[in-house]
């Protein structure tokens, strides 16, 4: 089955006859290469020519390129130039920094530079607690990457990251009011990554860890929790795990099973499939079945990534070997954050009563869910453009808004497991059903609500370092 195609639209700047029938002949040539119009403006009319500004949507490069041939194929038509609207909105790229107070006077300047950034700066070297109050680290981010997994593209390196970070910055800023930053690092060194990054810390109140390969995701991640005061989230794997986890919440529900009881077998044990495999476990799932290339990880087998050791150490109670579609006999869930195409029907239909199938390789799920719809209960995928979207933008934003209000220490087990739970309570009872275990990520309750159980789970847990009281009257006195 080929790649699902990823539309957008072209504006062709056109000079072409003013004959008639010139502008039908155009139309026919951009419909026959799969190029569908939008729009039509005209740009400047010459006495025997036109130039026209044509809005065509294609869904694919390959219609483009073939609308682009088809174009410069007419005789008298001339391509003066084309556009890509996707590339249009990354031109100069897609965030920048604004001042908070405009600098207008002689006194403007005076306070929020030299001489009276002096006191400030003085009163947070003598209290260096003071720069969360004083400073943008109070609700900054850094969006980290080494551009070595960068969304379903792999190794593109740093300069290929940039245009992901900065989207992802644009998320934090949009869903959150987080300043966010990207942060894109010219090195796969572990050691270098944690100490440049350690050593930018000071001026942000929480690090996001993004698109950096397995395993050393798991070492970079680790080693700068134990090294920062600050929060530290590899969102890949955390983001991931909690919105499937409030997804199978509800799923869980909705066929009258509770998750204790259910066997879930996890295609891919990488970095998002581990950090879910760990949630599963957390929030009570008892039977989780890892499955890799190879088949299902054993105690049987001796592993060279030591996270593939600790999985077969701590899940598959039952030893079960094999491979996806021996060990998906008789189970309840599937979880796949592995690669397209690769279940098939009649492995469904070999499941538990009411399997639930949670396929989200990007952009081809391990099942399409037109082919694995007659065989299940429930369907999630990754993608936007069917029911049920896991997408982790449900987490992240709240969860680093609730860390940030709270001035979290770091991102604990309980504060991404009340994430989850806050994300599934979205749904109520009467709402829930087969097409709506999870919410939109366009739900403006999910923020606040993931915000709130972060919040209240970081002082259940001691690791909260400022209460919210409901007024920031108490802080703002306190600061001079």
């Amino acid at each position: 089955m080929a790649s699902p195609a990823i539309g957008y639209t072209l504006v062709m700047r056109l000079e072409m006859p003013s004959s008639p029938g010139a502008f039908g002949a155009l139309a026919s040539a951009l419909g026959d290469a799969g190029g569908i119009i939008g729009a039509v403006d005209m740009r400047a009319v010459g006495k025997t020519s036109v130039t026209r500004d044509i809005t065509v949507t294609v869904a694919s490069d390959a219609v483009a390129n073939a609308a682009r041939a088809a174009v410069e194929r007419l005789d008298g038509v001339r391509l003066v130039s084309i556009s890509d609207s996707t590339f249009l909105a990354h031109l100069g790229g897609k965030i920048s920094v604004v001042p908070k107070i405009p600098v207008k006077t002689r006194t403007d300047l005076s306070k929020v530079y030299t001489p009276g950034v002096a006191r400030v700066s003085m009163a947070i070297a003598n209290d260096p607690q003071k720069a969360f109050q004083l400073t943008i680290k109070r609700n900054s981010v850094a969006v980290v990457s080494d551009g070595t997994a960068v969304l379903g593209l792999g190794d593109i390196g740093p300069f290929g990251a940039a245009p992901v970070m900065e989207g992802k910055c644009m998320l934090f800023k949009q869903f959150a009011d987080i300043d966010a930053f990207p942060i894109c690092l010219d090195t796969k060194d572990t050691d270098a990554i944690v100490d440049t990054v350690a050593r930018i810390a000071p001026i942000f109140g929480g690090i996001n860890l993004e698109d950096i390969s397995a395993p050393r995701c798991f070492e970079v991640e680790s080693r700068l929790q134990e090294r920062l005061d600050i929060p530290v989230m590899h969102d890949d794997q955390h983001g991931t795990a909690v919105v499937i986890l409030a997804a199978l919440m509800n799923a869980a529900a909705v066929v009258g099973k509770r998750l204790e009881d259910l066997t879930v077998v996890v295609a891919g044990s990488g970095a998002a499939g581990t950090a879910t495999m760990k949630m599963l476990l957390l929030a009570g799932v008892r039977d989780v079945v890892p499955v890799d290339r190879s088949g299902a990880l054993t105690r049987s087998e001796q592993y060279e990534n030591w996270h593939w050791t600790w999985l077969a150490e701590n899940t598959n109670r039952k030893n079960r070997n094999g491979s996806l579609a021996d060990v998906l006999e008789g189970a309840d869930v599937f979880i796949g954050v592995s690669a397209p195409n690769i279940l098939r029907p009649e492995t469904l239909q070999r499941m538990a009563r009411d399997p639930i199938v949670f396929a989200m390789a990007n952009p081809t799920p391990e099942i399409m869910p037109e082919t694995a719809a007659p065989y299940v209960a429930v369907m999630a995928t990754g993608r936007s453009d069917y029911p049920n979207q896991v997408n982790n933008l449900l987490a992240f934003p709240g969860i680093f808004r609730g860390a940030l209000d709270c001035r979290a220490r770091s991102i604990s087990d309980g504060m991404k497991l009340a994430a989850a739970r806050a994300i599934a309570g979205i749904i109520s009872d009467d709402e829930r059903g087969p097409e709506y275990v999870i919410p939109s990520v366009f739900d403006s309750r999910v923020v606040d609500a993931v915000a709130r159980a972060v919040v209240a789970a970081a002082g259940d847990e001691g690791l909260a370092r400022r209460h919210l009281l409901g007024s920031e009257s108490e802080e703002l006195t306190a600061t001079v």
